[in-house]
């Protein structure tokens, strides 16, 4: 099924896959999707690894890697973390990355970019992050993310278990070439 997505959506959509060549000539962010606990580490919620897998684990290593790279040349990092209400299902999902919960947070590798100042973290309560970033106001804190740091190219990082929220994401990114 996500393989048929993805095939789909190279088809569909202006997206290209290779190696990360990164410029200073074009201004490039990098979003994270969902690279909280609940989602990456061992035994951290309903959706959580249950026991170390080698891949997730070089995920989350390389997303750590891209985010301090991004940082240190002061580019802008985008990331969003799945947080829901207790009382509100997500179905077809179990209860997860409950808002206020370690799980809801981002991994311990990340956690510096609480207080990193080119990095916007979103808390979304829903699969796609692009709905999940409208504010009561109607603004979108994504797309005022990419018109402030005149975003031309954005390296879209996620883990292996949340490829519906990466492709949500993806899939808005055309849309926001103004």
């Amino acid at each position: 099924m996500v393989s048929a997505t993805i095939d789909l959506l190279k088809k569909e959509l202006p997206v290209e896959e290779g190696s990360l060549v990164l410029s200073k000539d074009v201004k490039t962010g990098l979003v994270l999707v969902d690279v909280v606990n609940g989602f990456c580490s061992v035994g951290a919620g309903n959706l959580a690894p249950v026991k170390p897998d080698k891949q997730i684990s070089y995920m989350v290593k390389e997303s750590a890697r891209l985010a301090k790279l991004f940082c240190g040349e002061k580019w802008p990092v985008f990331a969003f973390l799945d947080s829901h209400h207790p009382d509100i299902p997500e179905p077809p999902y179990p209860p997860h990355c409950i808002a206020g919960t370690d799980e809801a947070r981002l991994i311990p590798d990340l956690q510096w970019l609480e207080n990193e100042a080119n990095a916007t973290l979103k808390c979304k309560d829903c699969i796609d992050g692009f709905l999940g970033s409208v504010e009561k106001d109607g603004s979108n804190v994504f797309v005022d993310w990419v018109k402030k740091n005149q975003i031309k190219a954005t390296y879209v990082y996620w883990i292996l278990y949340v490829p519906l929220c990466r492709l949500e994401i993806v899939g808005c990114l055309p849309l926001l070439r103004m």
